[in-house]
């Protein structure tokens, strides 16, 4: 996981994405660059809930049939499922089959919703746990932010979000840029993450 590995095209990049060719885009792309929208932000507390004990290269392998199977993660969508939806996902054998982790999703649906009430966005809510002024440690399986995040997340009702799945769902979803400095991708989500608009919550209604 640690140090720097070198590509074809010379370009450095942190060690750990060297595994295949769709980590070393997923790196490239997706990790570590800040996200709004609420179904990704979603979709990613999910798969990180997924991949506990297993590698995040399998989940990331299966991501299109997780997608496929939870109707994109579209929250609204999946808040809705019945057990008849649960014992059909046992049956596919393109996602994880986990009984709890399945539920869990269903169960954190429902419970995004009642954010998104009261916070006017899950981004909201996720970016206000954002660590600012405070040192995380590069690959850090925790930090302050995520052990908070994931208190008020579990006083909330959701499931599956320990502080390292939480921290790991951070680094992910740009709340921590953890590429190594030596990175030549540090720079792209450092840029992106000082341009981005952080999300501020809406109005409770009246």
């Amino acid at each position: 996981m640690v140090g720097l590995t070198t590509g074809d095209d010379g370009r450095p990049r942190c060690g750990w994405c060297a595994a295949s060719a769709e980590y070393i885009a997923y790196h490239d792309r997706e990790w570590g660059f800040p996200v709004e929208d609420d179904r990704r932000l979603f979709e990613k507390l999910s798969l990180e809930g997924f991949q506990s004990g297993l590698s995040w290269r399998t989940i990331l392998m299966k991501r299109d049939n997780f997608r496929a199977a939870f109707h994109g993660f579209d929250f609204a969508r999946v808040a809705a499922f019945d057990e008849a939806d649960v014992e059909r996902l046992l049956q596919d054998a393109g996602i994880v089959r986990h009984r709890g982790k399945i539920e869990a999703v269903i169960n954190n649906a429902r419970r995004a919703l009642d954010l998104i009430d009261e916070k006017g966005s899950l981004a909201a809510y996720v970016w206000s746990f954002e660590p600012r002024g405070e040192a995380v440690p590069h690959l850090a399986s925790t930090s302050p932010a995520s052990i908070a995040m994931s208190k008020d997340l579990k006083k909330r009702g959701w499931k599956f979000v320990g502080p390292t799945t939480v921290h790991a769902f951070m680094q992910a979803m740009g709340l921590i840029n953890d590429h190594a400095q030596e990175c030549a991708i540090h720079a792209e989500a450092e840029q992106a993450r000082a341009h981005f608009v952080r999300p501020a919550p809406s109005a409770p209604p009246r």
